[in-house]
């Protein structure tokens, strides 16, 4: 099931919140999707979830206009909004028993059992949505999200709260939905992108700024240059790095260990070897440096 966003704009007063933002992700994909606080990443969820008319532009799910049959879209989407609205005076299995009657869930009762299972509700599914922790309350959020077995998923934020225990289990099922549906994922931890995720959508100020394969987004940020981390057995000053042939950039990350840019057309390790030699400095280690996503999304954003 794909989803489909064509230069979507939306403008508050005479703010501009998302500014002709156009993408498509294909069915079975995991995408997540990053920017700063405040960047239109929320506003683009509810867009696409039919919670919020866009200014301008048109947003489609498996074809289907979400503004002109924003009902027929909303059966086949499963939401986790980034404020996870629940009912609080609800007991957790009378809460998804709720939900699950909304969508008129056939088999009710064992479809629930199976949520909760893979949720890791049980212990908690005797106590009110008030009493719960924060992380559970996550949880209880994302099992209404998939409680009617959505072939598209929206998840803004779906482990904030959570111990690290918690984050690693509700990635791997977010992992697991997503070899059948089509996920959006919005989260500030890079490693869960990194970790779950075969692609990334970056936004910045209502624009989109990336769009590239998990593997291929650095690589794509670093193509014209080279960065080498190269440590010596003796003292060697910066002046002497920006000496050699090729080199652009020389910073000093440790004692006698540094991080030397060029360009990749011109390979630094020859002349390194040669100002090694030259000058008696030995050489312990010599290793490239690739970006990571961290460091793409700070050169992004800004």
């Amino acid at each position: 099931m794909s989803i489909e966003v064509k230069n979507i704009t939306k403008i508050y007063g005479k703010q501009k919140a998302l500014d002709s933002v156009s993408f498509r992700i294909e069915a079975g994909e995991i995408v997540g999707f990053l920017g700063p606080n405040g960047a239109g990443k929320s506003t683009l969820m509810k867009i696409i979830t039919g919670f919020l008319p866009q200014t301008s532009g048109e947003a489609f799910v498996n074809d289907i206009n979400v503004f002109e049959q924003s009902l027929k879209v909303r059966k086949l989407i499963g939401y986790l909004p980034e404020t996870n609205p629940l009912y609080s005076e609800m007991y957790v299995r009378e809460y998804l028993e709720f939900v699950a009657g909304i969508f008129k869930i056939k088999k009710r009762r064992a479809r629930i059992n199976n949520i909760v299972e893979q949720t890791g509700l049980g212990p908690e599914l005797h106590k009110k949505i008030s009493a719960l922790s924060k992380g559970y309350k996550q949880r209880v959020g994302l099992a209404q999200a998939i409680i009617h077995d959505p072939e598209v998923l929206i998840l803004d934020e779906p482990t904030s709260g959570l111990d690290p225990n918690q984050i690693i289990e509700i990635r791997s099922l977010i992992a697991e939905l997503g070899k059948k549906k089509t996920v959006i994922l919005s989260t500030h931890i890079l490693q869960e992108v990194q970790a779950i995720c075969q692609r990334v959508l970056i936004i910045n100020k209502g624009i989109l700024v990336a769009d590239n394969s998990t593997d291929n987004i650095a690589a794509a940020r670093d193509k014209n240059n080279i960065s080498i981390i190269v440590e010596f057995e003796n003292d060697v000053s910066k002046n002497e790095l920006m000496q050699i042939s090729g080199v652009e950039r020389a910073a000093l990350l440790k004692n006698n260990c540094f991080i030397i840019e060029g360009n990749k057309n011109n390979d630094l390790r020859p002349n390194l070897m040669q100002f090694a030699v030259n000058n008696k400095r030995n050489i312990l280690s010599l290793t490239e440096k690739s970006k990571n996503l961290e460091e793409v999304f700070q050169e992004l954003t800004k």
